[in-house]
C-alpha cells in the first residue's frame, strides 16, 4: 500500500478538524457540511478506511510512527583553553 505524504496527511488532518468545528457551531449551513464531508471522503481515500473516524484515527497512528523520535540535547561544547607558556 503506498503511504500518503505527511506533510499533505497533517494538513488534511487540521482541514478536517477546523470544518468539524465549523459543522458543530453551524450545523445547518450546507456549504460547510459539504465541505467537510468532502474533507472526510479524501482522508478516507488516503487512509484506506471506510469511515471517517477510522480514517483520522489511523491517520493520527500514521502521523504518531512517522514522527521522528526527539534527540537528547547537545552537551554543551567545552570552553576554549587559553595557550599556556
Amino acid at each position: 500500500m503506498l503511504l500518503p505524504d505527511k506533510h499533505t496527511l497533517e494538513r488534511l488532518l487540521s482541514h478536517y478538524r477546523a470544518h468539524e468545528r465549523a459543522v458543530l457551531a453551524q450545523p445547518h449551513e450546507p456549504a460547510l457540511r459539504r465541505r467537510f464531508e468532502d474533507t472526510a471522503y479524501t482522508l478516507c481515500v488516503l487512509m484506506g478506511e471506510r469511515t471517517a473516524r477510522e480514517a483520522v484515527h489511523a491517520a493520527e497512528r500514521y502521523l504518531a510512527r512517522t514522527r521522528p523520535a526527539a534527540r537528547p540535547p547537545l552537551a554543551p561544547a567545552a570552553p576554549p583553553t587559553s595557550p599556556t607558556s
